[in-house]
């Protein structure tokens, strides 16, 4: 599928980069700015992974992800959205949306919004949970301009809801979170 054997090219010192179908583009378009963020996204979940303290479910759970976003990448780096290449599918939605709700089952309601921290592994997700909406606001103006599948919006969407509840379970299902005190530090 890919072979890589050499990895400096020299091919991007001109400020421009290849896409998935050839075309060379800027380094600073929008659409690399899309895939470049998915991908530091996904390094983010990789850092999580670090966090999990065994949590041998949850590190499933990101590898699949993991995999994900490279198919997102993929998806996004080839402009258009036909079917001739790998796209992004809304049946990956939907597993987030069911590993999503498995796990706010047992979670007790929010009573506040919560601040970003409580256990390494919840703060970890949360950073990697503002990466993939950055990543989704990038891909959203991206599709303002040109044609983008829609499974990839609505697959970080759901991303980052599935990040929120994890950091919620990993803060002892929501025993550690730190809660939000509105006007607390004036």
């Amino acid at each position: 599928m890919v072979k890589l054997d050499v990895i400096t090219t020299r091919g991007g010192d001109a400020g421009e980069t290849s896409l998935g179908d050839g075309a060379r583009v800027r380094k600073d378009s929008l659409r690399v700015e899309a895939f470049g963020t998915v991908d530091e996204a996904n390094a983010a979940l990789g850092v999580l992974r670090l966090h999990l303290d065994g949590d041998a479910e949850a590190d499933a759970m990101l590898a699949r992800v993991q995999n994900d976003l490279f198919d997102l990448g993929a998806d996004l780096c080839v402009p258009g959205i036909g079917a001739d290449r790998l796209r992004v599918s809304d049946a990956q939605s939907l597993r987030l949306e069911q590993e999503l709700a498995a796990m706010n089952a047992v979670i007790p309601p929010l009573r506040s919004f919560v601040l970003p921290g409580g256990s390494p592994g919840a703060a970890q997700a949360h950073v990697a949970r503002t990466v993939v909406r950055r990543a989704e606001r990038l891909v959203v103006a991206l599709a303002g301009e040109e044609p983008v599948n829609a499974a990839v919006i609505r697959y970080l969407n759901r991303l980052s809801d599935h990040l929120f509840v994890l950091a919620r379970r990993l803060n002892g299902n929501g025993a550690r979170d730190v809660a939000w005190v509105p006007g607390a530090s004036r």
